[in-house]
């Protein structure tokens, strides 16, 4: 005599095997058969004379994504709208896109960023080249909001650099501060 636990079992596990069952995610599904979202159709721009194109991938912190587009070292000084300066050493000037994917406002804070060196050291922004060269020290970043814009370094005259650390706000609610990310410029 069969054991009848036995017996269910083995059908229904017949039924299942030829009814063509399937236990794949409805979720996946659509996503393999969604079409790809439209995309902006922006025109590519050359680099500023001196400057070279940077191709590293977007970074996020906190709740900033962040992509480094152009890098320009070794600059002896340069003109602003209203004088010119020389560096102490030389000025490394790092093109970013600041962008906040979220739905809050968050807030860019160029005093925050580093740029790095081969020599392990962290150098802040050079406030007064900022100042001079019109670019923001603090800003809002709305949400769903991007920014391009200059970060302009005095570091040593024969410092190499090596990438810059790009610092965020944190998410809505969360106290402190952020760790950054690593972006190499090399």
């Amino acid at each position: 005599m069969r054991n009848p636990p036995t017996a269910f079992a083995g059908a229904a596990l017949a039924v299942l095997l030829l009814s063509g069952c399937s236990t794949t995610d409805p979720a996946a599904t659509a996503a393999r058969n969604a079409s790809p979202a439209p995309a902006y159709d922006l025109p590519p721009r050359h680099v500023r004379p001196g400057e070279r194109a940077v191709r590293a991938a977007p970074v996020t912190d906190g709740d900033t994504r962040f992509q480094v587009i152009g890098l320009q070292t070794g600059l002896a000084g340069f003109v602003g709208s209203h004088g010119e300066w020389q560096a102490k050493g030389q000025y490394v000037v790092v093109r970013i896109v600041a962008e906040n994917p979220g739905r809050t406002n968050s807030r860019f804070d160029a005093k925050r960023q580093r740029l790095l060196t081969a020599d392990g050291a962290a150098h802040t922004v050079d406030a007064f080249a900022q100042a001079i060269k019109r670019q923001p020290d603090t800003l809002p970043l709305g949400a769903e909001v991007r920014i391009e814009m200059d970060l302009w370094f005095d570091i040593p005259k024969d410092a190499k650099v090596t990438g810059i650390r790009l610092f965020g706000d944190p998410p809505l609610g969360v106290g402190g501060t952020t760790e950054g990310a690593e972006v190499p410029l090399r």
